[in-house]
Parts: structure tokens; sequence; C-alpha cells
């Protein structure tokens, strides 16, 4: 199979493009932004971009690297960036989030 390429459970090889038409899709988080901006906790300030002697405060985000991505195609952005190729996904069109550590192996006996 070529890069992009997927099999399905029966055996079909589905082109790279192919899968760009679902309205779901799927991914590894590789890279992700500071969060969401906030104001400075005292400011009444209409613009507080203007003042740029506050430091800048963000509301973290949920997600974090390496973790596994479901979300709605359509508000995906694809770039190339060195000869590779991502979805830039905002954080609203993120439907779950996989994550493989921090789940215990086990589950307690009195489940």
């Amino acid at each position: 199979m070529e890069q992009g390429e997927s099999r399905t459970e029966v055996g079909l090889i589905l082109p790279a493009n192919a899968m760009e038409k679902e309205a779901v899709q799927e991914g590894r988080v590789v890279a992700m932004g500071p969060g969401s901006p906030l104001p400075p906790p005292d400011s009444d300030v209409d613009e507080p971009w203007k003042n740029p002697s506050q430091p800048r405060r963000y509301l973290p985000m949920e997600v974090e690297l390496g973790d596994w991505a479901v979300f709605f195609r359509k508000a995906a952005i694809e770039i190339s960036f060195e000869r590779d190729r991502y979805l830039v996904v905002p954080y609203s069109a993120i439907l779950a989030l996989v994550r493989d550590h921090g789940v215990p192996d086990t589950l307690p006996e009195e489940i």
C-alpha cells in the first residue's frame, strides 16, 4: 500500500483521498497551541492587547501530545510543512480524545 492508503476489514484498499471525504476523521496530536487567551484578572479595558506590560495568560487545553483525536474533517485545515501533510483542527471540532497513559492496566475488583 502507498502512503495514506488504508485497507478495509474485507481487504479493499482505499486511496488517501477517499478518507478525506469522510465527515469524521481521526489522527495523532503532534503539536498544539498554548490554549485560549484570558484577559488580565483586574482589567476593565476593552482592548487588553494594547497594554503589552501584562503577562499573557491562557486557559490550558485538555489535549496532550500523543493523544488520538476524533474530529470533524470539514473544520480541519490542511497544511504542508517540510514535505509532510498536517491537519490543523480547531479545539471546537474535536469530538473525543483517546489517551494511552493515565489509564490503569486493571480495574478495581469492586467494579
